[in-house]
């Protein structure tokens, strides 16, 4: 499973409500993609939550090749064409749990964090599951954990329900979520 997100930063005037327009009009599109077990269509508001206002879609694809079909196909063109030509990170994922409740939705936290050198990963995989697993008890509605060998970052997704004051960091960005698409759930 590879996690895989794009982020256009928008000016500080844009009006976020052609984000939100764009999301209700087209959000459904990609709700029977085979190869897809989610995506999240991520927005963020410059103020309390987010130095910036941010349009950034986060991804769970089956493989590469079904990752490769949604970025080979018109709706990828069209976005660039909307919002120009992204750099796109991708993860190796280690851990995804997706609650049905998960396509309910309506605000994310993604935290991703540097790799200390030499770090034991079958340590920290463990670790990083252990964390999921309190995330899911504590009402995450769906949770992924990955790590990028590249740049020796790993990065915690999480979708939930209700905001919480609590998960306000300065390593992690905060969204809310405009609609879900989850194939996986539907076969």
């Amino acid at each position: 499973m590879i996690a895989m997100q794009y982020s256009f930063v928008l000016p500080a005037d844009y009006d976020m409500a052609i984000v939100r327009q764009r999301i209700a009009s087209k959000g459904h599109l990609l709700d029977d993609f085979e190869g897809l077990h989610l995506k999240a269509y991520l927005y963020a508001e410059r103020g309390a939550t987010s130095r910036d206002n941010l349009y950034a879609p986060f991804y769970l694809w089956e493989d590469s090749a079904a990752m490769q079909r949604f970025l080979g196909g018109a709706g990828f063109a069209n976005l660039a064409q909307a919002f120009g030509w992204p750099t796109i990170q991708c993860w190796p994922v280690w851990d995804a749990y997706l609650t049905p409740e998960a396509r309910l939705a309506r605000f994310a936290s993604r935290d991703v964090v540097r790799i200390a050198p030499y770090t034991a990963l079958d340590v920290m995989r463990e670790h990083e599951h252990g964390t999921l697993q309190d995330d899911l008890d504590h009402g995450a509605l769906g949770a992924a954990n990955a790590f990028e060998p590249t740049t020796w970052t790993r990065v915690r997704f999480r979708l939930w329900d209700e905001p919480d004051s609590a998960l306000a960091a300065e390593h992690r960005q905060l969204y809310q979520v405009g609609h879900v698409s989850q194939p996986q759930a539907h076969r």
